[in-house]
């Protein structure tokens, strides 16, 4: 997020130890999947986005390497679903229109936010409270 969505793997590159055939312990590094670097880049940009809207500053242009969300490699291939399809190109429209009504940005950042909120709530729920902290307006729960 979905998806705008922060990846379900939210761990860094780390090494682990795992028990070999001869049952001695061996590092492997781990790797965060295409969608979990993209994810963890669409939320970095929104903190941003976030920061300029509050701020009154220019908002810029929709990020394209965004539309990537339709296509990235996930960490499970069985992630990728019509839910998941379906609110990934909920969270481009969302997204979207940040840019293309920016007088009410701040509304439409949170709608944004809330669509990320929405796909993680099912697939994915690790990165919510992280998620929750980009809102401008917090929901009361």
């Amino acid at each position: 997020m979905a998806l705008f969505c922060v990846g379900c793997n939210e761990k860094k590159a780390e090494v682990k130890p795992e028990k070999s055939a001869t049952g001695e312990a061996e590092f492997k590094m781990y790797e965060m999947s295409e969608m979990a670097m993209l994810m963890e880049q669409m939320f970095s940009y929104n903190v941003h986005l976030r920061n300029r809207i509050l701020s009154g500053e220019e908002l810029g242009e929709f990020p394209e390497h965004f539309e990537k969300i339709t296509v990235a490699m996930t960490t499970d291939v069985d992630d990728r679903d019509l839910f998941f399809e379906e609110h990934a190109q909920e969270f481009l429209k969302a997204q979207k229109r940040i840019y293309t009504d920016p007088e009410n940005a701040e509304k439409n950042f949170d709608a944004m936010v809330q669509s990320c909120l929405a796909c993680h709530a099912k697939k994915c729920g690790g990165p919510i409270p992280r998620i929750k902290k980009l809102l401008i307006a917090p929901q009361s729960e």
